[in-house]
C-alpha cells in the first residue's frame, strides 16, 4: 500500500511538472509572438507611407506594391472596391517594393508627384498605360511622362523632385522593411498586422472580412 501511495505522489508531481512545463512553454511561445507582432508593425507601419480612406478605420490593410507589377494593377480595383462596399472601416497603406528592374525610377516619379498632390491620380494613370511602359518585365522610364503629363503635372518640378534625399530614404526604408517582413512578391498584403495564408483575392477578402468582425465586437483591436 505504502508503495502504490508513492507511486500515486510520484504521478501526480509529474503530471503537476508536465502541466506546469506545458504553461511555461506555452506563455514563452505567445512573449515571443507578441514580440514578433511588434516588430512587425513597426516595420509595417511609418508615418511616411501614404495612406488611403478613413484615418481611424479598424481595418487597415498594408500593402507592398510594384507600379510595374502587373497583378499590383490587377489587386487595385477590387481593393478599392472592397474599401467603397464598407465606408469608414478599411483604411490601405502603400509600401514601395519595386522589384521589377527600373522600377525604382517609376517610385521616385510617384513620389514626386505626390508632392502635387497627384499620388493616387499618377498611380492610376501608370496602371492604366502600364503595357505601354513595362516591356518584358521592366520599366521603361522614358514612356511614364505622357501619362504623368497629361495630369497636368509640372514635370520639371517632378523630375527634380524625384533626385531628392528624401525620396531615396523611403524607397530604402520601404524595402528594407520588405527584406524585415521576408516580402519577396508583389502584391503582399498584411491585415491588421497578419500575412495572408495564402495568395489571393479570395484569402484577402476573407482575412478582411475577419478583421472587420473582430474590430466590430472588440473596438479598438485594430491597428
Amino acid at each position: 500500500m505504502k508503495q502504490k501511495n508513492l507511486f500515486i505522489a510520484a504521478a501526480a508531481l509529474l503530471l503537476v511538472l508536465f502541466i506546469g512545463g506545458a504553461w511555461v512553454y506555452k506563455s514563452q511561445l505567445a512573449e515571443q509572438a507578441a514580440q514578433t507582432a511588434a516588430r512587425n508593425r513597426e516595420s509595417l507601419e511609418r508615418s511616411h507611407a501614404p495612406r488611403f480612406g478613413n484615418p481611424g478605420a479598424p481595418v487597415h490593410i498594408v500593402e507592398f506594391f510594384d507600379p510595374a507589377c502587373g497583378t499590383c494593377r490587377d489587386f487595385y480595383p477590387m481593393v478599392k472596391a472592397m474599401m467603397a462596399a464598407n465606408p469608414g472601416k478599411i483604411k490601405l497603406s502603400l509600401r514601395y517594393a519595386p522589384f521589377h528592374p527600373g522600377s525604382d525610377k517609376v517610385v521616385k516619379a510617384l513620389e514626386a508627384a505626390r508632392r502635387q498632390g497627384l499620388l493616387q491620380q499618377s498611380l492610376e494613370a501608370l496602371f492604366i498605360a502600364q503595357d505601354s511602359w513595362v516591356i518584358n518585365h521592366s520599366a521603361q522610364v522614358a514612356k511614364i511622362w505622357g501619362p504623368l503629363a497629361a495630369l497636368g503635372l509640372d514635370m520639371q518640378r517632378l523630375q527634380a523632385d524625384m533626385n531628392a534625399p528624401e525620396v531615396a530614404q523611403i524607397i530604402a526604408q520601404d524595402l528594407a522593411d520588405a527584406k524585415t517582413l521576408n516580402v519577396t512578391m508583389t502584391p503582399e498584403f498584411f491585415v491588421n498586422g497578419k500575412p495572408l495564408p495564402k495568395f489571393g483575392f479570395d484569402e484577402l477578402k476573407k482575412l478582411v472580412d475577419e478583421a472587420l468582425v473582430a474590430t466590430a465586437v472588440n473596438p479598438g483591436t485594430g491597428k
